[in-house]
């Protein structure tokens, strides 16, 4: 078996080691070098030609980000970023995803050495996870600067506000959600997102994403009843969401449960209410992202006439919850992800151009 060759970068000999220790306990993976700063790094890749990079946030000598943006933009490879949890450093982190980066794992606040270790199983994942993306590196240039790329938007008319669209993503999914939300109309129909995420870094997405977009973005709250024009993102890592009915509204119910496929927020949670409350009103569709979760519940959705979609392999950063889902039949078709926000606004009995 060919195991994956991992490079870690870390100005910390601790986690440096750590990581090393972690790493080399998978038997299809091994740490082939690890550097304390970009610029050993860049000398390393060459050397050894890793198939995944671990990579800090705040470094000596060269900054993580922009040597990211670097090496997306020379040699694109898979990424995984290592960030310590703090406000600053989740909205450094998005950054990172935004320049290409496939995924991240949260150092924690205290007990580095045992926090770490008991995260063995999940930064193997999210390295096996990388090693079969497709790296996709933004233009950062063209893509953030309003000025030279003005946005292009959907115009649309709604037959009805009964309407709602449900998105689930995973790995990759942060880039995706955004490419899907920020083209929607200001009255698109209601939004509810599941997006597996640590604790802590869904404010700064949701900030983000509502600053970028026409739709009003919010981190999503018990009880908070669910209106046109607005989107529901799940609290990372601390509750699941549901959608209920209170009276003849919508509402969003929040569940501090176990985790469903190993997730908490789950996709799978989400869409099986979202099945039972909203039926063939609802419009659903699972965007990139590791494993299985979101599949079965986008198949009860199918089943309660909902329309529903995947995204397309040629589009994914990881094309696991997607294919899953069209494996059993879930989705009834699949979409490349520049296509995704006009699909479902179509199917959510809209009318519309693009502006």
């Amino acid at each position: 078996m060919k195991k994956i060759r991992v490079l870690c970068v870390d100005d910390s000999a601790l986690v440096r080691g750590l990581m090393t220790q972690i790493i080399n306990s998978h038997p299809d993976m091994e740490v082939v070098a690890v550097a304390p700063d970009p610029l050993v790094a860049r000398e390393l890749i060459k050397q050894h030609n890793p198939d995944v990079l671990t990579l800090d946030v705040e470094m000596p000598r060269m900054d993580g980000l922009d040597f990211l943006e670097r090496l997306m933009r020379l040699r694109p490879m898979p990424v995984v970023m290592v960030s310590s949890l703090t406000e600053r450093n989740s909205e450094v982190t998005l950054r990172a995803l935004e320049l290409g980066a496939v995924d991240f794992v949260t150092k924690p606040k205290l007990g580095l050495r045992d926090g770490l270790m008991e995260y063995s199983d999940i930064i193997a994942d999210k390295i096996r996870a990388a090693s079969h993306s497709r790296p996709r590196p933004r233009r950062a240039a063209a893509a953030d600067s309003a000025e030279d790329t003005p946005k292009r938007r959907l115009t649309h008319v709604f037959s009805t506000t009964e309407k709602l669209i449900v998105i689930g993503a995973s790995t990759g999914g942060t880039e995706a959600i955004r490419q899907v939300l920020e083209p929607m109309p200001a009255n698109s129909p209601a939004i509810l997102i599941t997006q597996h995420m640590p604790a802590g870094f869904t404010r700064s997405f949701v900030q983000r994403l509502d600053n970028l977009c026409d739709v009003e973005v919010h981190e999503a709250e018990d009880g908070q009843r669910v209106l046109p024009g607005h989107v529901y993102l799940a609290p990372g890592g601390v509750a699941h969401m549901r959608l209920a009915k209170s009276g003849a509204n919508y509402v969003v119910r929040l569940e501090e449960s176990e985790p469903v496929n190993r997730h908490r927020p789950s996709v799978d949670v989400l869409f099986h209410s979202v099945a039972q409350v909203a039926g063939k009103n609802a419009v659903g569709v699972l965007l990139t992202g590791m494993g299985k979760d979101g599949a079965l519940g986008l198949l009860a959705m199918k089943q309660a006439g909902a329309m529903t979609f995947a995204q397309d392999e040629a589009t994914c950063v990881v094309f696991g919850m997607p294919r899953e889902a069209l494996s059993i039949g879930a989705a009834d078709e699949a979409v490349a992800l520049p296509d995704i926000s006009e699909r479902l606004l179509k199917s959510a009995g809209s009318y519309g151009h693009r502006v």
